[in-house]
Formats: structure tokens, C-alpha cells, sequence
């Protein structure tokens, strides 16, 4: 008798592979709570890989269906034998997140990343620190998890101020985008708050480290407050536009003749002070791209300017007053906070008005007299073109010697900062494809436990990217991108796509079974081979086995 059961494999391999070579979940098992029954059929680390798994399957499917999302996969290939789709229960996993809440999420992710980072030797230099926001949605969410963040409403970076949120702190390392730290905070806690946290914790643990480290940031890491946190570490980090120094700078910059040249589209200006009681270099960083995008945005608020103050102006040339002074004062008034235009008060003219009616005689006296303004605007061409210079311009602090990084070593660390943690960090976790930008349990501590899920998914990414890219340099190997050109650093959810349709196929006749692979070609095969050995064992499968 023939049987033919066909398991749909694809990349998973892969993300199961690199799981392993890491020792994810022997790590976890080692430190979560298990079933108390003892008779749990998955252990903790393997209800958090098929979280993984789930998660890094694309096709956006909720983890309460992880059970559906395995129905169709070789569990023996990914797992061991003996494990089963129904293992991944909603109650398992659900159990699963408590364990991670109670031990702490922040704690075992830094655990588990510290030991990656370790194994594949990830360059943890620079460090790129920032936060976003991930909206939830339903009604009510208890307040009954001790040390659980509070789900609430606050400043959205989701552009969702109807939905309750919680804020999300991520560090990663520029070498490869690397996760090395997370933390969930109170939907309404803001950046300046958990930055000064976040800093004055790094003080000691950069203070331990045997190479140098840098925190890199946006602007809200530097203020007043957090000054003395800082000035024990190295830090790079935008100069806030708010502060009058800045723009001081900026204006220096712009007249001096002592720019550098970047390349041909960017330059900078360095300036060494004192601020906040710390040595810095401030470095104005100018570029034509900058220019061109702020020029079109100057242009859009001077016409806005232009149509307000014309209207405004007319308003008050219709407006009487009882004196000149009044009208003075009220013009005077007016023309604060123009920024784009100047307003020329030409002359206060009188209107008497008479008793009666019909031209007064010569000699009659009005009763009143009122006061009108009569006023010119022009444009303002050099607020205008200053405007736009200052605009394009933008600055780096720094505390970092330049004998220890130079000047284009700090402009290069900064851009990496959107680089690293924007492009793959954020945007990743709230892609749709992955878990979810808003999420739907109600529980706050397993609302940080799936945040651990996600941040841990994104660890496992980067890892497998970065191997992919470092394995594809040592061997001077391309693959086909999108449009079938050569690319030396392809995204790994491309490649993904073009490990589509690989199946474990397993043939049961008379009793013994046969299992292959089905579906590879030289280019699956190639990038199979850049994974290591644990992913290739788990493609490289046919043999024929008794079944009693």
C-alpha cells in the first residue's frame, strides 16, 4: 500500500537552523518555569521557537493560530519527534509568556542576546538607543500584573492617539542591526524619561566593557537632565533645534570659510565647545539633498505666511481706532512673529466723520475722528534664504576625542543610527507580514511577552542576515536580486521568497518510508550552504526508514 504526505518547508529551515546554532532554547529552557505537571509535551524554548517560526513566516497569521500555521510543516525536521501542531496551543503559549513576564522580558532578552553576540562575534561598538510606540486595541486592559507596564493613552508615533498604547525601548548594534537590549515601558512615558534611564544604567555596563562603546541617539538623549549621565559616557547624538546654541552654530557655520567636504553633495563645519559643563564637538552637517527638500517647504510656509498676513492686514486697515498711538500699538502688535515677510506701516491715515448727513460745510467740526493703517508687505529675501540654509543644516554632538574618532567617523555612526534601528529594527517588528503594529491581548504582562516574541524574532533575523551577507563577502559570491541582477547584500526576506516551494516529501510503501527534499535547485542549494551546517542538514534529507 502507498501513502504520500507532502510538508511545505521553504525557509523555515533556515530560521530553525540558526535557532539551534544559537542555543535558544536550550538557553530558555535553562531559565523559564516550566509546567508544573511536568507532563508539557513542547518545553518553554520550544513554544518561543514556533513563536519564531510563526512569526518569521510572513503571512501574517496571529499567534493564537500557531497550531494552523504548523498543521502543514515538518515538525520533525524543525523540532524533534514527537511534536505536534496542536502543542502549540494558545494556552501553552500563552502560559509561555507569563514565564517570560515573571523571570522579566528585559532581563532574559539581554541574556539571550549577550550570548549571541558572543558566539558570532558581533561588533557592539556602537550601540543605537530609540523608542516607538505600539497601539493596542480593545476597551479595558487590568491593572492586576504586579511590575507590568500600564496600558494607556500618550504620544503616538503611530499617528493613533484614538488607541491606548505602550512605548518600546530597543538598542542594537550598528554591526548588522543586532538587537542587544529591549525594554516596554508605560504607554505614556516619554523618551526624555526613559533615555535618562536608560543612560545612567549604561554608565556601569559600558564602564565594564573591555573595548570602547558609543550611544548613539536622536535628539531627545540630550538634555539638561540627563547632562551628568552622560558626560560618563561616549555618546553621539543630534544637537536639539530648540536649543538657541544650536542655531548659533548653525549661523557661524554658514559665514565660515572652514567647511570640510564629505563628498560631493554633503559638507560639514566643526566647532569644539563647552555645554552642559562637557568638552564637545559639534559638527554642522550640511547637505545638497537637505537643501532642495527644505526649499520646497520654506516655499510652502511663506505662501501660508503671505495669504495669512494679507488677510490679517486688511482686517485691521478696516479696522478704526481712537487714536494714532492705538493704531501704532496695534500694528506694532501684529507684526510679531513674522518670520518670511516685512510689513511697512506707511502712513496712519484720518477719517472724520460729521453730523448729518451730505457734505459737512467748510466750517463745521466732526464729531469723531477715527485712525486707519495703511501698510505695505514684502517678502523678506534674506529671512527667506536664511531660513532655508539653516534648515538644510543640522548638528552632531559628540564627547568623544577626535583622536579616538574622527570627525567623518562620528557623521558616519550617526547616519547609522536610522540605518541600524529604524530601517531594521522598527520597521521590521511593524511590518505586516511579521506579527502586528497594533496588538490585540488584553493582559498587559503578555503584552510584554510577545513584545519579547517580536524583539526576539528580530535578533534571529539580523543574525541570519548578517551571517548571509558576512558568508557571501568571504566567498566573493553574489545573488539575484528582485530584477535578477547581482547583489552582494540581499535582504534576507528576499531570500526567503526564493527559498519558496522547497517540501519535505515522505513515501511509506510496504512499510518503510522514504523522505526527501523536493523542490531545490543550484541557487537553493548555494544559499543553504551559506547558513552553515545545522541548515544544511535539515534540507540535505533522503532516507528510507522501517515503520513498524
Amino acid at each position: 500500500m502507498e501513502n504520500l504526505k507532502v510538508s511545505r518547508l521553504d525557509h523555515l529551515g533556515i530560521v530553525s537552523g540558526v535557532i539551534d546554532d544559537l542555543g535558544l532554547v536550550q538557553a530558555i529552557d535553562a531559565r523559564l518555569q516550566k509546567d508544573k505537571n511536568g507532563l508539557e509535551e513542547i518545553t518553554p524554548g520550544e513554544a518561543i521557537k514556533g513563536m519564531i517560526l510563526n512569526g518569521l513566516g510572513f503571512i501574517s497569521k496571529p499567534l493564537s493560530l500557531t497550531p494552523r500555521f504548523f498543521q502543514n510543516k515538518p515538525l520533525e525536521l524543525l523540532f524533534r519527534a514527537g511534536v505536534k501542531a496542536d502543542d502549540f496551543n494558545r494556552f501553552k503559549l500563552g502560559r509561555t509568556l507569563e514565564h517570560v513576564f515573571e523571570y522579566g522580558t528585559d532581563k532574559l532578552f539581554s541574556e539571550l542576546s549577550f550570548n549571541v553576540c558572543l558566539k558570532e562575534n558581533v561588533d557592539q561598538r556602537f550601540n543605537s538607543e530609540d523608542t516607538t510606540t505600539f497601539s493596542v486595541t480593545g476597551e479595558s486592559y487590568p491593572d492586576s500584573d504586579e511590575h507590568a507596564v500600564s496600558v494607556t493613552h500618550g504620544y503616538s508615533k503611530d499617528h493613533r492617539p484614538d488607541l491606548k498604547q505602550v512605548v518600546h525601548e530597543l538598542m542594537v548594534s550598528q554591526d548588522g542591526g543586532v538587537p542587544l537590549l529591549m525594554k516596554t515601558w508605560s504607554g505614556n512615558e516619554s523618551d526624555t524619561v526613559i533615555f535618562r534611564e536608560r543612560t545612567q544604567a549604561l554608565v556601569e555596563q559600558f564602564g565594564e566593557s573591555e573595548l570602547a562603546r558609543y550611544l548613539i541617539a536622536d535628539s531627545k538623549l540630550y538634555d539638561s537632565g540627563n547632562a551628568p549621565h552622560l558626560s560618563g559616557l561616549r555618546f553621539i547624538t543630534r544637537i536639539p533645534s530648540t536649543l538657541k546654541q544650536e542655531r548659533a552654530v548653525i549661523s557661524e557655520a554658514l559665514v565660515s570659510d572652514h567647511w570640510q567636504r564629505i563628498d560631493d553633495d554633503h559638507r560639514y563645519f566643526c566647532k569644539v565647545l563647552t555645554h552642559y559643563d562637557m568638552k564637545q564637538r559639534w559638527l554642522v552637517v550640511q547637505s545638497r539633498g537637505a537643501l532642495m527638500r527644505v526649499e520646497k517647504t520654506i516655499s510652502k510656509r511663506v505662501l501660508k505666511e503671505h495669504e495669512e498676513l494679507t488677510a490679517r492686514l486688511k482686517k485691521l486697515g478696516l479696522t478704526p481706532f481712537a487714536c494714532k498711538e492705538d493704531a501704532a500699538f496695534a500694528f506694532k502688535k501684529m507684526s510679531k512673529g513674522v518670520r518670511y515677510h516685512d510689513i511697512e506701516l506707511v502712513e496712519i491715515n484720518e477719517l472724520p466723520h460729521y453730523a448729518g448727513k451730505g457734505r459737512p460745510k467748510k466750517e463745521a467740526l466732526p464729531e469723531r475722528i477715527d485712525y486707519h493703517t495703511e501698510t505695505i508687505l514684502k517678502k523678506n529675501e534674506k529671512a527667506i534664504e536664511s531660513a532655508k540654509e539653516q534648515g538644510s543644516c543640522y548638528v552632531i554632538g559628540t564627547n568623544i576625542e577626535a583622536i579616538e574618532l574622527s570627525d567623518q567617523d562620528v557623521i558616519s555612526a550617526y547616519k547609522g543610527q536610522n540605518t541600524s534601528i529604524e530601517n531594521k529594527g522598527f520597521r521590521f517588528l511593524k511590518d505586516a507580514l511579521f506579527f502586528t503594529s497594533s496588538l490585540f491581548i488584553k493582559k498587559p504582562s503578555r503584552i510584554m511577552g510577545l513584545l519579547f516574541i517580536m524583539t526576539l524574532s528580530l535578533l534571529v533575523y539580523s543574525i541570519a542576515q548578517r551571517r548571509l551577507r558576512n558568508n557571501l563577502a568571504e566567498q566573493s559570491e553574489v545573488l539575484p536580486n528582485q530584477i535578477n541582477l547581482p547583489s552582494k547584500q540581499p535582504t534576507l526576506r528576499w531570500v526567503f521568497q526564493l527559498m519558496e516551494g522547497v517540501n519535505l516529501v515522505e513515501i511509506l510503501i510496504h512499510g518503510v518510508c522514504t523522505r526527501l527534499i523536493d523542490g531545490l535547485c543550484d541557487l537553493k542549494r548555494k544559499i543553504i550552504g551559506l547558513f552553515g551546517e545545522t541548515v544544511r542538514n535539515i534540507y540535505i534529507q533522503s532516507a528510507s526508514l522501517g515503520v513498524s
